[in-house]
């Protein structure tokens, strides 16, 4: 199901006209999302240490506090795989190990110290949101983020690998990746068998949806379920036994399924309350901030990333969702819950399933609790090594091979973040890994110039302001670590003074990648209010890449410079091509010369010839110098030569990026083509 198409004409609310006049489309969506979510909570809740359903009470409470607090209309609110290293790791500090090796005291009681743990966490984030600070999620570098969700996707995938393969493991994450092998060779086959099955399904049914879009409807996680749940019927495990393959004895048990209350309403019996004595130790608090952090910053990118692709492109207000968020966690924390975010992935299948307003996500948590309440030996026939197989599928996503390229279309200084952040993760923890990201990124732009003072203290004044528009002139430069104070300037003088803004940063040495997609954002912002925000003044900066938000600095550009020899009578056919191709403009100059073929058959008598010049980008470059060699010297006599040289206004020579004089940025695709003769 796709998306539908929003109009000016009705923007859907979550009120309580809104309750009714959409209730179909909610209660259709929240019945979808539901499917996809119901094993993605036992699973998530599983791989964090937690007892399975603890995912469920997160997800049902989340439903409810979301739609009664936040403005967020088609967020999802519940665990995340994101957070899963960062729950284990909680469960392990005070020495549990969740279920593996089965469910005993000591994984009782550091699961109630998590929960304590997620309380306090829990209180921050109401704090954090009541005191406006959510706009501090804006700080983050954009790159370092993404190698912090590549690496946890990697954790998941070495920590879920054991449990689809039926096999008993612990340990961090670089010593089970070195430890797959034997895994592998100590695999229960019949388990194994579960989760093999159940990974390809997860990567195979998104392509089947694909070519037969009636089949859409449909989640992957529904469709492991149907297949995973009789083929661990078919393998009794049910019942504890043993079997022999070549030679080798296997068990096989209720230990491979998915622990569940066993008799209606049995839920209820699995209320857990914390143990804040666990709160009087020092190791507390390192995962306090840890889930504080970590959690915000997940719940404030995925609500905003929901935002963008919301048809009615209706606005979270970020401060609002955190003390939802805050809340949220708060009552989840005291009943036994994982912690929750606003969760991407199950929000953006709530908007392809036709969600009109929160009341979706209300939904969504009322079907769970009607399966939970009323199903329980169902759910407990569920195979542990098919929840393991799609969250296998999930860190695959976080870490997949495109996330590397995407980084680096951006800049190879935007991989090298992202790798180092990876890394870093990898080897120590999430805390640690972030903040060697966000060094390693510091480093980078003191390197490009970049002050220290000026990193983290932007300089901006008011130059010009007219009534309607307010220019606003940066000095040396615009950052992630001085993004903040830039932003509430501008939203103070254009969104709440209903003003037009003007960015010049004709005088900022460096604007980096997170800033440019930052304002970027702006622009829309702007856009929803009914004003203009333009951004001028980077026509003399260097792109570090050809990517539309890659880092600026200013300085000469590096362009290539196409010089090509041919008859006079060629000249029109070839400079039609080289406009077409992306030439914003030529220099002709008519000349006599002598070539090869001139000087062998002439005895070196020169012959009228004309001289075509184009100034452009390296990528438009390459797309001549292929349409000369395949199409031009085929049928012409064309010479040509390529150097490279360095220009001050890189946007005069590019046509992809059409702008007007001294304009550039976000918005220059609203701007008139500028055509120069060189």
């Amino acid at each position: 199901m796709t998306a539908p198409v929003a109009t000016n004409k009705e923007i859907p609310r979550g009120n309580l006209q809104g309750f009714t006049k959409y209730f179909k489309n909610d209660l259709i969506s929240g019945l979808l999302v539901f499917l996809i979510a119901l094993p993605l909570c036992l699973g998530i809740s599983i791989a964090s240490g937690y007892p399975p359903i603890a995912g469920i009470f997160t997800a049902i409470i989340g439903s409810v506090v979301a739609t009664l607090i936040s403005n967020s209309e088609l967020t999802i609110k519940g665990p995340a795989a994101g957070l899963i290293v960062i729950a284990v790791g909680c469960i392990n500090a005070f020495g549990g190990d969740g279920t593996v090796g089965g469910w005993t005291e000591t994984d009782m009681d550091a699961y109630r110290a998590a929960l304590a743990v997620g309380v306090a966490a829990a209180v921050l984030q109401v704090f954090f949101g009541i005191f406006r600070a959510g706009i501090l999620g804006e700080f983050f570098p954009i790159s370092a983020v993404h190698g912090m969700l590549a690496a946890i996707g990697v954790i998941i995938i070495a920590k879920q690998i054991p449990v689809a393969l039926g096999v008993s493991a612990s340990g961090g994450p670089l010593e089970l990746l070195r430890k797959i092998p034997e895994f592998i060779a100590a695999a229960n086959p019949a388990i194994a068998a579960i989760g093999l099955t159940s990974v390809l399904i997860m990567f195979i049914w998104p392509v089947v949806g694909r070519k037969f879009p009636m089949l859409k409807v449909l989640p992957s996680p529904l469709i492991v379920l149907i297949v995973a749940i009789p083929m661990g019927m078919s393998f009794d495990l049910m019942h504890e036994h043993s079997y022999t393959l070549q030679n080798h004895e296997y068990q096989l048990g209720e230990n491979y399924l998915v622990e569940m209350p066993r008799h209606v309403f049995g839920m209820f019996d699995s209320l857990t309350l914390p143990d804040f004595s666990a709160l009087q130790q020092p190791v507390a608090w390192k995962w306090v901030f840890m889930f504080f952090i970590i959690g915000s910053l997940e719940s404030l990118l995925s609500a905003k990333a929901v935002d963008i692709i919301d048809p009615w492109r209706r606005k979270t207000n970020m401060d609002r969702d955190m003390v939802a968020v805050g809340v949220g966690n708060l009552c989840c924390s005291m009943v036994g819950g994982l912690p929750m975010i606003s969760e991407i992935v199950r929000s953006k299948a709530n908007i392809d399933n036709g969600a009109r307003t929160r009341f979706a996500d209300f939904w969504h948590g009322m079907f769970l609790l009607v399966c939970v309440a009323f199903i329980p030996m169902v759910l407990h026939r569920i195979p542990m090594a098919a929840l393991a197989a799609m969250l296998i599928y999930t860190g695959f996503r976080l870490a997949h091979p495109t996330e590397f390229m995407n980084v680096w279309k951006i800049g190879r200084e935007q991989l090298v973040i992202f790798v180092v952040t990876l890394v870093a993760v990898l080897a120590t923890d999430l805390l640690i890994g972030i903040a060697i990201g966000i060094a390693t990124k510091v480093v980078i732009h003191m390197a490009n110039g970049v002050s220290l003072r000026s990193l983290f203290k932007p300089e901006i004044e008011v130059s010009e302001d007219d009534g309607q528009t307010v220019r606003l002139t940066a000095y040396n430069s615009a950052v992630f670590s001085n993004w903040i104070p830039i932003r509430r300037q501008i939203e103070r003088l254009g969104l709440l003074e209903r003003k037009n803004i003007e960015l010049d940063l004709s005088a900022v040495q460096l604007v980096d990648h997170t800033v440019m997609d930052k304002l970027h954002e702006m622009e829309n912002d702007f856009e929803q209010q009914g004003l203009i925000f333009t951004t001028i003044g980077l026509e003399s900066h260097q792109p570090f890449a050809g990517h539309a938000q890659s880092a600026r600095r200013k300085g000469l550009c590096t362009v290539r410079r196409l010089t090509v020899m041919t008859a006079p009578e060629n000249e029109q056919e070839l400079e039609a091509a080289l406009i077409r191709l992306g030439a914003s403009g030529f220099t002709s100059i008519p000349c006599m010369g002598a070539g090869r073929h001139e000087l062998i058959e002439n005895a070196g008598q020169p012959k009228p010839q004309v001289r075509i010049e184009v100034i452009a980008p390296k990528e438009a470059c390459d797309l001549m110098m292929d349409y000369l060699r395949r199409e031009a010297q085929t049928e012409h006599r064309v010479t040509f030569v390529v150097e490279t040289v360095q220009v001050a206004r890189i946007d005069s020579f590019d046509q992809s990026v059409p702008t007007i004089p001294g304009k550039c940025g976000p918005n220059a695709s609203q701007a008139a083509l500028e055509s120069t003769s060189h």
